[in-house]
């Protein structure tokens, strides 16, 4: 078990985690958000989000210049005090996002894969489809390393198309409600893993962490974290986690922010 007087970490994902699905309120979390601050206990907000659109909801969070892993992790934002590091402001993992969308339209063109990108789209659509405000929506737009996909063709053409992908270079992952394609070097884990790195070598200790999440994409996190909460969520193939063991995996029965702090009270004791 972990403990809030421990060096921890915790690392979260944000659509159906930290943020309701459908209202994207975190009403419900937010005793537990306040209660982190106050023990000075990083909360690393890990996303298929855009950059601008996690900067947008940490101010409102409370959580500014705290670092934050977006699009699926092929970006990893540093913390505003590690001005001294290399890659400082943020890490860019991979192949750029006009390049990604320069394959994905070839394969659509050569295959006839019947798909939509969000850069097919303007933001009045997105925000239809996302349920996002018109602001918001606009900044969803502003991906650096990845493409949202939204499939509309069988699961075997989906399976030649992440072949394909794999074959150039990128992964196609599978999020709440889109599709993802972003560079093989990206992801959660990976990019977990990553902060945790700076941190060792920023302290000269290894943090504790601890993740949640509720969707496919959240596996390679929650597998890379030493105690993980899988919220209860809406994906039909659920979250299989390469190491399932009880002592270390926990499985909520709320859902949303609600389910993120039913997570946080099993493995830190109740706010």
């Amino acid at each position: 078990m972990a403990h809030l007087n421990d060096d921890l970490l915790v690392i979260t994902d944000l659509d159906g985690t930290l943020l309701d699905p459908n209202t994207h309120e975190w009403t419900p979390a937010q005793a537990w958000l306040e209660r982190l601050i106050e023990h000075d206990v990083p909360v690393i907000l890990s996303s298929s989000k855009t950059a601008a659109e996690i900067i947008a909801l940490q101010a409102a969070l409370g959580l500014e210049g705290q670092p934050f892993i977006a699009e699926n992790g092929a970006i990893v934002q540093l913390d505003a005090t590690w001005q001294d590091n290399p890659d400082f402001p943020r890490l860019l993992n991979g192949m750029p996002h006009d390049e990604i969308l320069e394959i994905i339209n070839r394969l659509r063109h050569e295959q006839g894969y019947k798909l939509f990108c969000f850069s097919d789209v303007d933001e009045k659509t997105i925000a239809e489809w996302t349920g996002l405000s018109p602001k918001l929506a606009a900044m969803a737009t502003l991906l650096e390393a990845s493409e949202t996909v939204i499939w509309r063709d069988s699961d075997e053409n989906l399976a030649r198309f992440s072949a394909s992908l794999e074959a150039l270079g990128l992964m196609l992952i599978e999020g709440g409600r889109f599709w993802h394609v972003l560079d093989v070097r990206g992801g959660k884990g990976q990019a977990a893993n990553w902060l945790k790195e700076q941190y060792r070598k920023r302290e000269g200790k290894l943090r504790t962490t601890l993740g949640l999440g509720d969707g496919p994409d959240d596996a390679s996190l929650l597998d890379n974290v030493d105690f993980a909460v899988v919220v209860k969520g809406l994906s039909r193939q659920g979250v299989m986690l390469k190491n399932d063991d009880p002592q270390r995996v926990y499985r909520t029965h709320a859902s949303g922010p609600a389910g993120f702090s039913e997570g946080l009270d099993h493995f830190l004791g109740k706010v």
